[in-house]
Parts: C-alpha cells; sequence; structure tokens
C-alpha cells in the first residue's frame, strides 16, 4: 500500500511540475511581450525585434502580405516607422495565450498604436506563434493586422 502511495505522491508532483512548467514559458512569452512594447514606445525598433527568429524562415504577415525573413522584417518596420512620432506609444493585449506543446505558444491579441494628433492612431489584431529555439523563446510566425 505504501508503494502505491508514494507513486500517486510522485504522479502528482510530476503534474504540478509541469503545470509549474507552463506557467513559466507563458510568462517568459509575456514579460518579452513587454520588452517589446517598452523598446517600441523608447523608438528601439532593433531591441523591438530581438524577440523575433534571426532567420530566413521567419514569417510576418501585415496589411502588404507575408514578408519572410527576420532582416526583411526589420527593414520593413524601419521604412515604415522611421521616426518617433510614426511610432507612437505601442500597447498590446493578450486575449489568449496556448502552450501546444513543450516547444510552442500560440497567442491571440490585439494591438493600440496611440500617436499624436497629426497622425491616425492604429489598432489591430495579431495571431503570434511563440517557439523554443537554442533554450530561447522567439516569434516564429506573426500575422498582424
Amino acid at each position: 500500500m505504501k508503494n502505491y502511495i508514494a507513486i500517486a505522491l510522485l504522479s502528482i508532483n510530476g503534474l504540478m511540475s509541469a503545470q509549474n512548467n507552463i506557467m513559466t514559458d507563458i510568462e517568459i512569452v509575456i514579460n518579452k511581450m513587454n520588452e517589446q512594447e517598452n523598446s517600441w514606445n523608447n523608438a528601439d525598433i532593433p531591441g523591438f525585434m530581438k524577440h523575433y527568429w534571426t532567420s530566413d524562415s521567419l514569417s510576418f504577415v501585415g496589411k502588404n502580405g507575408l514578408n519572410k525573413g527576420w532582416k526583411n522584417t526589420l527593414n520593413s518596420y524601419l521604412s515604415n516607422y522611421d521616426n518617433k512620432e510614426k511610432m507612437g506609444t505601442l500597447h498590446f493585449n493578450n486575449l489568449s495565450l496556448k502552450k501546444i506543446d513543450n516547444n510552442t505558444i500560440h497567442v491571440i491579441g490585439s494591438w493600440k498604436l496611440t500617436r499624436n494628433e497629426n497622425l491616425d492612431n492604429l489598432n489591430g489584431y495579431y495571431t503570434l506563434i511563440w517557439q523554443k529555439k537554442n533554450g530561447q523563446w522567439v516569434i516564429i510566425a506573426d500575422h498582424s493586422s
């Protein structure tokens, strides 16, 4: 009987540990998105981009369609937001964060860009696929509209 109790306790312990790991990974992604907001709001596009997968396989879908690759995505941001006034103040609102497997998190949310009276405010929605690459969580796919 003692063996069954020990096995049950180990199983419960393992389950609780797995749940803690899920929360920890989601918290890491939330923290990285907070860092992205801060970088953007400090007009630091390279800092904003540091949480994207530095690969030609990165996929970014926006109003102009599919953009492949980290460098192309960086250049697009630098071109479209070439000054602090255009960048405004970014705010993310995560609506759903789901861990798909040990290395993948799916995020759905809304974004809002508040700018001064000379430029329109912008807003929309995003779907992000975060994946653990070389032990680091990075965005491998971003669809923002």
